[in-house]
């Protein structure tokens, strides 16, 4: 199969879906790899690294959608490129389709083969392929919550750590999985005092068990959260319901509840975010302020620390790749039920159900079209 590596055009976005490295390990196993010029450049993997893995270099876009079977990336298509998609073309990257009708549309017409890195699911209910970009987004939570709190920001002016004989600030996490637990740990270690609110019993067990005595792991509920809330200084939404729209767990009523100049850092805002007022925003331009609140929204918050997440995306998708291009998409799907739920968009036909229920589509389960 021939793989195509596009370059990100979607703004303030600097990974690349694959390291050479990568790149390398698909060449040896028998397939053809080509790399959009420039691609891997701002996470810091140049043209001639790509050469080097065997790898060739097409001048833009349209040659590499041209040439390839299926082609990576790592932000949904945009706009400008819904042209060059050819019927029956795999599209494997992060989707986040239940988030955007235009988009979804878009791929419908295709006729293209779409399969959405974070909606692959493992037989335990994990996310594979998302949890890597989860565990940076969350530990990123923390870390801007904390700088937007400085008053040059509109923020308390408040040391999230406090020093001694000042008590440090407090930080609420609504959802205890990746994305919350990495959130709180970064929390924890600046020495804030965290609650992490999740509706799961078992998972609070867990986190009581693995998490420092300043993490408060706590059930959540509307009136919990109205109560936590009225006291933070940072709050991180981190929740997510695979392949369908994020709950809206603070309303815009709820925002006369908080102190002005406290944060909320929106970490589901791809999948329309858990904050009734949330709106993405970019790294150039990452905050708002509504009634007194300040509002971080950025839409790829990995894409920040390209090199890094770069490289995390690679491991995790790699296996995934190889075995689509070795086995074709039908073949893989059929042998690995992980893959399968990858399936969001299969030859016009919507096979997420958390997507055709978000626009009031049909769905079509994949399993239909595996026979």
């Amino acid at each position: 199969m021939i793989v195509g590596i596009l370059k990100e055009i979607k703004k303030d976005e600097n990974r690349v879906s694959m390291t050479p490295a990568g790149a390398e390990i698909l060449v040896q196993a028998g397939h053809s790899v080509v790399v959009e010029s420039t691609a891997g450049v701002n996470s810091g993997f140049t043209n001639e690294a790509y050469v080097n893995a065997g790898v060739g270099v097409m001048p833009d876009a349209e040659a590499v959608y041209n040439k390839a079977d299926m082609v990576l990336h790592v932000k949904e298509p945009q706009p400008e490129e819904y042209g060059m998609i050819r019927p029956d073309q795999i599209i494997f990257t992060y989707l986040h389709l239940a988030a955007d009708k235009m988009l979804t549309e878009a791929l419908i017409k295709s006729n293209a083969v779409c399969i959405a890195y974070e909606t692959i699911q493992s037989s335990n209910g994990s996310l594979p392929l998302l949890t890597p970009m989860s565990e940076v987004a969350g530990r990123m939570a923390a870390q801007e919550g904390a700088k937007y709190l400085e008053m040059s920001f509109g923020g308390k002016g408040k040391l999230l750590g406090g020093v001694p004989g000042v008590e440090p600030g407090t930080v609420v996490v609504l959802g205890g999985g990746v994305v919350g637990i990495n959130a709180a740990k970064i929390a924890c270690g600046l020495g804030a005092r965290v609650y992490i609110a999740d509706m799961s019993l078992d998972r609070l067990r867990y986190l009581s068990d693995v998490m420092p005595k300043n993490c408060i792991p706590v059930m959540s509920s509307p009136d919990t959260v109205r109560k936590l809330i009225a006291d933070a200084d940072v709050v991180i939404g981190a929740v997510l319901l695979p392949g369908a729209k994020a709950p809206k767990l603070i309303t815009a009523d709820m925002l006369r509840l908080m102190q002005p100049g406290t944060v909320l850092v929106d970490v589901a805002i791809d999948q329309g975010g858990c904050f009734e007022t949330s709106r993405p925003t970019t790294h150039s331009d990452p905050v708002y302020t509504i009634d007194g609140i300040i509002h971080y929204c950025v839409a790829n918050m990995p894409g920040a620390v390209a090199k890094t997440s770069t490289m995390a995306l690679t491991n995790a998708t790699l296996p995934y790749i190889l075995n689509i291009a070795g086995k074709g998409w039908k073949g893989a799907m059929t042998e690995d039920p992980e893959t399968a739920k990858g399936a969001n968009i299969i030859s016009g036909q919507v096979t997420c159900k958390g997507v055709a229920d978000a626009f009031g589509m049909k769905y079509k389960n994949i399993t239909e079209l595996l026979n």
